[in-house]
């Protein structure tokens, strides 16, 4: 069985079960480390308000409302939407939406998209089209935070072939760069049931970042390549982490 040919790959695979089972690694101890660094360093006042754009099922989200801020979440994928909505209070917020048709103005101070949820689009307008929205739903002198992969480490040690267990389940997991998109193809069976879906992410270096943001009217003012914040280095670091200010 494969993913349903009329959607978009991230529609058809982010709302299977099956994606959270891949990934249950990615535990809530790491996103609140992550969390609790941005809140070091960004030093938000008590009353910002922050927008999670790709929530998921809104672990970074849930974390940052505890420490007492205002939090929007927003994902296409209906099911995550309709778990993280279960922790919903008087300011915390979860919507499904299409991060390219984001439509508020000058309404956060903050916006986040983290674990690489950007890049997914084949046509690149839809990512400066999703960079101008989110710009124009910053407030003046807002920041936007993007944590992306570090494609010139991921490109120099991409794996091609791997077997992950995961929930039980045998996932045949391989990697190709195809017209400038990391291809991950996932393979598994479940009860008698063969199943194929695959991610498909921009290779976006850098400088493409700077377009898109210098487009959108945003600036980079830090670069970071851990979840500890430490500084980016191209060959080494494992994350992109892209702080930007509305100008």
């Amino acid at each position: 069985m494969s993913g349903d040919i009329n959607k978009h790959w991230f529609e058809d695979w982010f709302d299977s079960p099956y994606y959270h089972i891949l990934y249950k690694k990615h535990s809530c101890s790491e996103a609140e480390l992550f969390i609790d660094n941005l809140i070091h360093f960004l030093k938000p006042e008590s009353k910002a308000e922050f927008l999670d754009l790709a929530c998921g099922k809104g672990r970074h989200s849930i974390y940052l409302n505890k420490k007492g801020y205002k939090v929007t979440g927003m994902d296409l994928s209906q099911e995550s939407i309709s778990y993280a909505s279960k922790f919903e209070n008087e300011k915390l917020n979860f919507f499904v939406q299409d991060m390219r048709k984001i439509n508020q103005v000058n309404k956060f101070n903050y916006i986040m998209n983290l674990f690489t949820s950007f890049g997914y689009f084949e046509n690149e307008a839809d990512d400066f089209e999703t960079i101008k929205n989110l710009s124009k739903a910053l407030r003046p002198n807002g920041i936007f935070v993007l944590d992306f992969m570090n494609v010139k480490k991921v490109l120099s040690n991409l794996v091609p072939a791997e077997i992950k267990m995961s929930g039980g389940i045998e996932f045949t997991v391989t990697r190709t760069l195809e017209n400038n998109f990391i291809i991950k193809r996932i393979h598994f069976s479940d009860n008698g049931q063969e199943y194929n879906f695959q991610e498909r992410v921009k290779a976006i270096s850098l400088n493409e970042f700077e377009k898109y943001f210098t487009a959108g009217g945003l600036k980079i003012i830090h670069l970071r390549g851990s979840y500890n914040l430490e500084e980016f280095n191209p060959e080494t670091s494992d994350r992109l982490i892209i702080f930007a200010q509305k100008e």
